[in-house]
C-alpha cells in the first residue's frame, strides 16, 4: 500500500490544477486576478516584516476561502518540500552573515553565530515561500488555462506595435501549464511500469537521496514522451492552418466590472499595508515589547 502511495503522483499535485466551484473569486476577471497575483509576488519579495508576510498570507488565505476549495489543496505540494525549505532557512540562518550594528547574539557555537537578524532572515525566507506557493495555489484553483492566455494576450496586445508576439506568448505560456498534468500522467505510468518489474524508487521518507537517485532512470524515456506531444501538438496545429497570431479575431472579449475593480482594489489596500508594515519596521516595536514582557 505504501508503495502504490508513492507512485500515484497526480493526487500529490496543489498547483496547477483548476477547480470549478463557481464562487466569486471564479467569476472575476482574469486579468485583475493577474495584475493582482503579479502585485503580490513583487511585495512579497519586497518586504522584510514578518507581520507584513502574515498580511499577506492571511489576505490569500480569504482568497483561498471565498473560492470554497479546500484549503488544505493549496499546501499538498509544499508538504513535501518543506524540509529541504527549512535546512535552506537554516543555512541561511547559520551560516550566511548577518551582523548589523544593531544585530543582537541570541546564539553562539564555534564559528556558527546566530543574531535576530540572522533569525529574522530564515523566517523570511519560509514565510516568502509559503505565501507565494499559497498565491499560485489560489490562481490555478480559480483560472482556467483559457482564461489565463485571453489574460496575458489583452495585457500585452499594447505592445504588438513594437512587433511583441502577444499571442504567441499566451500560446506558448497555455501549453506549458496544458502539459504539466499530460507529463506528470506520464512519470506516473512509467513508474508504476517499472515498479512492476522491480524497480525501487526509495520508498520511505528519511532517503531523499536513494529516492533521487533511483528517479535518473525516469528523465530518459520522459523527455522521448514529451518530445513525441510537443511533435503531435506541432502537427495538429499544422492540419488546422495554424499561422500564428497576425489577422486572428477574438471570440472571448474580456470586460471588467465593478467586482473586479472591488476586487483589486482591496488587493491594493492589502499590499499598501503590507509594505507599510514593512516601511515602518513594525516587527522591531513588536520584538521590543516582547523582551520587555519576558524581561
Amino acid at each position: 500500500m505504501a508503495q502504490r502511495t508513492e507512485l500515484e503522483l497526480i493526487g500529490k499535485i496543489g498547483i496547477g490544477q483548476y477547480i470549478p466551484t463557481g464562487s466569486v473569486v471564479h467569476h472575476l476577471d482574469a486579468r485583475m486576478k493577474l495584475l493582482l497575483g503579479t502585485l503580490v509576488i513583487g511585495v512579497t519579495i519586497f518586504v522584510s516584516s514578518i507581520t507584513a508576510l502574515l498580511l499577506l498570507f492571511l489576505t490569500v488565505l480569504t482568497g483561498l476561502i471565498l473560492s470554497k476549495v479546500q484549503v488544505r489543496l493549496a499546501f499538498i505540494s509544499l508538504r513535501r518540500v518543506l524540509p529541504y525549505l527549512f535546512i535552506l532557512a537554516a543555512i541561511q540562518m547559520l551560516a550566511v552573515p548577518q551582523f548589523r550594528l544593531n544585530a543582537e547574539l541570541i546564539w553562539e557555537w564555534k564559528f556558527f553565530v546566530l543574531t535576530d537578524r540572522s533569525l529574522m532572515s530564515g523566517l523570511l525566507l519560509i514565510g516568502r515561500f509559503i505565501v507565494m506557493v499559497a498565491l499560485i495555489a489560489l490562481f490555478s484553483f480559480t483560472t482556467s488555462t483559457t482564461e489565463l492566455m485571453h489574460s496575458v494576450e489583452h495585457i500585452l496586445r499594447p505592445l504588438q506595435r513594437m512587433r511583441f508576439p502577444a499571442h504567441e506568448t499566451a500560446l506558448v505560456i497555455n501549453i506549458a501549464i496544458r502539459f504539466v498534468p499530460i507529463l506528470v500522467g506520464e512519470a506516473e505510468r512509467i513508474m508504476r511500469a517499472q515498479a512492476s518489474r522491480g524497480a525501487d524508487f526509495g520508498t520511505g521518507r528519511h532517503n531523499f537521496i536513494r529516492r533521487f537517485r533511483r528517479m535518473l532512470p525516469l528523465f530518459v524515456p520522459l523527455f522521448i514522451l514529451s518530445l513525441q506531444h510537443a511533435q503531435n501538438l506541432a502537427e495538429a496545429m499544422e492540419s488546422r492552418c495554424y499561422m500564428g497570431g497576425s489577422g486572428r479575431t477574438q471570440l472571448i472579449q474580456l470586460r471588467a466590472e465593478r467586482k473586479d475593480f472591488t476586487a483589486l482594489s482591496i488587493g491594493i489596500l492589502a499590499v499598501s499595508g503590507a509594505l507599510c508594515l514593512s516601511i515602518f519596521q513594525v516587527d522591531r516595536t513588536i520584538w521590543r515589547g516582547l523582551k520587555t514582557i519576558l524581561s
